[in-house]
C-alpha cells in the first residue's frame, strides 16, 4: 500500500488559491468554516486523511488526470451552477430498486432525503419510476458475469428528453448493471456536465449479484421492439441492506457531483475519488475533502454547519413513516419500514467531530 502525498503548501493553495480575488473570497468566510477547510494542509488534523493505494488497478494509477484545484474549478468557462431558476435536482427510478412495491418507494425516498442534505439548499424532487422499455435503450449479457446490462449512453439521452425546465440536473437510479459502449466491461455511473444528466447503477452493490445468471438468454445487443424487454420481467433485485444504501449514496452523490463540475480529486481522502472496482469505491470515505467541500459550497451557497446537521438528522431519522395505501396493497405495506442506517453510524460521529470544529 502506498499513500498520495502533497505538501502543506500545495493542500494550501489547492484549496484557497494564490489569486488575490479568490483568497479574499476565502478570507469572507465564517471563521469556524475557515478553521474547518484549514484541516486539509494541516499536518497534524485527524480529519482529512491522504488517499491510499492498494493495487495497480487503481483508479489513480490506471487512469492518470491533471488535478483539479478550487481555482481551476472557479474558472472553468463550461462549468455549471444552479441558478434561481434552475435549483431543482430529479431522480428518476428505472425498474424497481426493491423486491416489493413499497421497499423499491421507499428506498427513493431515502435516496431524495440524503441528497436533499448533502446538497443542501437545493430541492430534490422524484419522478415516476419507469420500465426499462420506456427508455428504449439498449442491453446485453455481460460476457464476464453472465448478467444483463443496459447501456448508460442511451439511458442519458432519454434522461435528456425529460428533464424539467426548473431541473438544474435529472439523474436515473437502476439495480441494472450499466454498460458504456461494447467495449468497456462496465461503469457504475456515467454523466453529463453539459446536459445536466446522469445514470447510476446500484447492482454490483448487491451480495447476490454475480449469482445472477443470463447466458444463452441474449445472443447481441438489441433493440427492436418492447417485447425485447421482457427479459427484465421479475429481474432479481437484491435484498436491502445498510452497506447496500451506503454505497447507492455513495454512487449518487459522487456522480452528481461531477454535475457540478467536480473532477476526480487527487488531494486528500474524498468522495469524489474515482474508483475501478467495488473494494476500492468501498474505500472511499462518505465525506468531501475540504477542496472538494469549498467547491461544491461555491456552486451551492450552502453553511456547512447547517449541511452538516442536516446529513445528521437524515441518519438520525431511521424510521419512514409510510402513509395509507390502497386496500390491495394494505396487508403488504400497512408498516413502518426501518432506515437501515447502521453503516453510517461511523460517518455520524466523524460529522459530529467536524461541528465541534466549526462551532469552536
Amino acid at each position: 500500500m502506498q499513500t498520495v502525498q502533497h505538501s502543506e503548501q500545495t493542500l494550501k493553495t489547492a484549496l484557497i488559491s494564490k489569486n488575490p480575488t479568490l483568497v479574499s473570497q476565502y478570507e469572507k468566510l465564517d471563521a469556524g468554516e475557515r478553521r474547518l477547510l484549514n484541516k486539509a494542509f494541516k499536518p497534524d488534523n485527524d480529519l482529512f486523511g491522504p488517499i491510499t493505494l492498494h493495487s495497480e488497478s487503481d483508479w489513480i494509477i490506471s487512469h492518470p488526470e491533471v488535478p483539479q484545484d478550487f481555482e481551476q474549478f472557479f474558472s472553468d468557462p463550461s462549468r455549471k451552477a444552479p441558478s434561481p431558476e434552475k435549483r431543482s435536482v430529479y431522480i428518476q427510478c428505472i425498474g424497481s430498486l426493491g423486491n416489493t412495491r413499497i421497499i423499491s418507494e421507499e428506498y427513493i425516498k431515502w435516496l431524495k432525503g440524503y441528497c436533499e442534505a448533502f446538497f443542501y439548499g437545493l430541492t430534490v424532487k422524484l419522478l415516476e419510476p419507469v420500465p426499462v422499455s420506456v427508455t428504449r435503450c439498449s442491453f446485453r449479457i455481460n460476457d464476464n458475469t453472465h448478467n444483463l446490462q443496459i447501456h448508460a449512453g442511451h439511458i442519458l439521452r432519454f434522461l435528456k428528453k425529460k428533464k424539467p425546465r426548473d431541473a438544474f440536473c435529472i439523474v436515473g437510479v437502476t439495480m441494472i448493471d450499466l454498460y458504456p459502449r461494447d467495449s468497456w466491461n462496465f461503469v457504475f455511473g456515467q454523466a453529463s456536465l453539459t446536459d445536466g444528466v446522469g445514470i447510476f447503477s446500484f447492482a454490483r452493490y448487491g451480495s447476490d449479484f454475480y449469482s445472477s445468471r443470463y447466458e444463452g438468454r441474449v445472443n447481441k445487443p438489441q433493440r427492436v421492439s418492447s417485447s425485447d424487454y421482457s427479459i427484465f420481467d421479475n429481474y432479481y433485485i437484491p435484498e436491502v441492506t445498510s452497506v447496500l444504501l451506503l454505497r447507492s449514496c455513495k454512487t449518487l452523490t459522487h456522480e452528481i457531483g461531477h454535475i457540478f463540475g467536480l473532477r476526480h480529486c487527487q488531494w486528500l481522502a474524498c468522495l469524489m475519488q474515482g474508483s475501478n472496482h467495488l473494494e476500492e469505491a468501498d474505500r472511499r470515505p462518505l465525506n468531501l475533502c475540504p477542496i472538494c467541500l469549498r467547491k461544491l459550497q461555491c456552486a451551492v451557497g450552502f453553511s456547512i454547519i447547517e449541511r452538516y446537521q442536516a446529513l445528521v438528522r437524515w441518519i438520525d431519522d431511521e424510521t419512514v413513516h409510510t402513509p395509507g395505501v390502497s386496500t390491495e396493497h394494505s396487508r403488504e405495506h400497512d408498516v413502518n419500514l426501518p432506515k437501515p442506517v447502521e453503516a453510517f453510524k461511523e460517518w455520524k460521529e466523524w460529522i459530529i467531530k467536524c461541528l465541534a470544529v466549526v462551532q469552536k
